[in-house]
């Protein structure tokens, strides 16, 4: 999807800093991207604290998944 956003040149510097990605559109999208990421990460994290969730996974378990990511 297309869209026009207005981003002020500092923060697009900002963004391509942080995401490593020198074009303005793919390095928006990276961004958009792990903040979305984050948000879930919180919120997952949020409700196993809770404990509205009934998450039984163990380090060992999290590790060997393909979805695993230690940043």
């Amino acid at each position: 999807m297309r869209i026009t956003v207005d981003i002020d040149d500092e923060t697009m510097r900002s963004i391509q800093h942080v995401t490593g990605v020198a074009k303005k559109s793919p390095a928006v999208s990276q961004a958009l991207h792990d903040y979305l990421r984050e948000i879930r990460k919180r919120r997952l994290l949020r409700q196993v604290m809770e404990g509205k969730t009934d998450y039984s996974a163990t380090n060992e378990t999290l590790e060997a998944s393909a979805t695993y990511d230690p940043r």
